[in-house]
């Protein structure tokens, strides 16, 4: 299996297969609008302007699973981003990324990048850098900014 064998929900519900990223690298982010982690939605925005054209995606799944940080609806969360931070990168419906209703892509990302805690996400803000191939080549953890991803993704590209 693959990552791009692999659907999601995006933002309205509807099913996306991530074969859509082909040939691209991804950074992709388990997210939340109250967490302490919040303001690296602009280092991210920044990371996604720097690098769109080369071939680079950010997939956005806000969680809610941590401190239930990621409390409001769909739309009120993109409103949220869009209007706070202006993100301009794909945001997907909201996504347990642990436990018995994790969501396939997560369940794939954990088992390619353990991490050194462990298999379980830990926290918000969470990201995997995936290359061309769909490999799976990086984890980083919440305390790790978009700022020091850069170089990563930039090797990637």
């Amino acid at each position: 299996m693959s990552i791009y064998d692999i659907k999601v929900k995006d933002a309205n519900g509807n099913d996306i297969s991530l074969s859509e990223y082909k040939g691209k690298v991804l950074l992709i982010v388990n997210t939340a609008t109250g967490c302490g982690f919040t303001p690296q939605y602009d280092g991210l925005q920044d990371l996604y302007e720097k690098y769109q054209e080369k071939g680079f995606e950010i997939l956005d799944f806000p969680c809610n699973q941590f401190g239930s940080q990621a409390p409001g609806t769909q739309e009120e969360i993109a409103s949220f981003c869009s209007s706070r931070f202006g993100i301009t990168f794909r945001q997907f419906a909201k996504t347990d990324v642990n436990g018995k209703n994790q969501s396939p892509l997560y369940k794939f990302l954990k088992e390619q990048k353990g991490g050194v805690l462990g298999d379980n996400i830990k926290w918000n803000f969470t990201k995997f850098l995936v290359d061309r191939n769909g490999n799976v080549v990086d984890r980083f953890a919440p305390t790790v900014t978009p700022e020091k991803i850069d170089k990563y993704v930039e090797e990637v590209l």
